[in-house]
């Protein structure tokens, strides 16, 4: 069993979900010399999320982030919410952070990530604003 554990720091980015499997490959190059693990990805910011999700039409995307805006909205009147130290998008952000969560946990299979065929890593930024994000990755497994 070996065990891997590194931060990489994710390109900022406004309101919306991005895919970044491709990141995260970049910043965990020992992936591949796993034959068999887990990879687990750990989000430290309260106000965005970490998911496993639909990788081929950006539509999907943009649908999660308008349904999670009708789930949870910005609070323009002042009577939804106590907090608001960071702005009306603030609240909001955090009530969705908790119901995605802030870890995704995919399989390690023969050097590649063993996520299904139309699934992959999202990154979902709930701030209005630019925000750049840390990741902690725990990489644990067989080696090949």
């Amino acid at each position: 069993m070996s065990w891997v554990q590194k931060q990489f720091t994710l390109s900022p980015k406004s309101r919306g979900s991005y895919l970044i499997d491709d990141q995260v490959l970049a910043a965990v190059p020992e992936i591949r010399n796993y034959k068999v693990g887990l990879l687990n990805l750990f989000i430290q910011h309260t106000s965005c999320a970490l998911s496993l999700n639909e990788n081929w039409d950006e539509e999907v995307r943009e649908d999660m982030s308008d349904a999670l805006d009708r789930i949870a909205p910005e609070d323009r009147k002042g009577n939804l919410y106590r907090h608001s130290a960071e702005g009306l998008d603030d609240m909001p952000a955090h009530i969705k952070s908790a119901l995605i969560g802030a870890s995704v946990t995919v399989p390690i299979k023969d050097g590649k990530l063993a996520t299904g065929t139309w699934q992959g890593i999202w990154y979902l930024e709930f701030r209005a604003h630019r925000h750049s994000r840390k990741v902690v990755a725990t990489l644990q497994g067989e080696k090949a």
